[in-house]
């Protein structure tokens, strides 16, 4: 199995930054991918940011300029720096898996994970 867990969140005031901070563990091989989606109450997790193993990167239209997503792939990290944080920024923010390979028992697997979610606010 792999576990993911973030760390990172908390209030800050508009046109702030924040860093979050996701860590996977397991016995992993390889993660194909490493992302950001966010869920604003009321509303759809949407992606914010990715991150290929190669260092492809992809962002939501609403944050380009601002969000910079990286990676430590000996690390199994990936981080997203938050700046010139908007209100309507405001969200639970998610880290996600994608095509996770680890070892169990004598055989490799493949899966997506997420993590627990850490809580972002934007306010004054």
């Amino acid at each position: 199995q792999v576990q993911l867990v973030e760390s990172g969140g908390g209030l800050v005031q508009p046109g702030g930054s924040l860093r979050l901070s996701c860590a996977a563990s397991g016995s992993i091989f390889s993660i194909n991918a490493m992302a950001w989606y966010r869920q604003a109450p009321g509303k759809q997790r949407e992606l914010v940011a990715a991150i290929t193993s190669g260092g492809s990167t992809n962002y939501a239209d609403s944050v380009k300029g601002r969000f910079t997503i990286s990676r430590d792939n000996a690390k199994n990290t990936v981080y997203l720096q938050m700046n010139s944080l908007k209100p309507e920024d405001t969200a639970v923010y998610y880290c996600k898996a994608e095509g996770a390979m680890y070892y169990s028992g004598g055989s490799y697997y493949v899966g997506d994970y997420w993590g627990q979610g850490t809580q972002v606010t934007v306010s004054s």
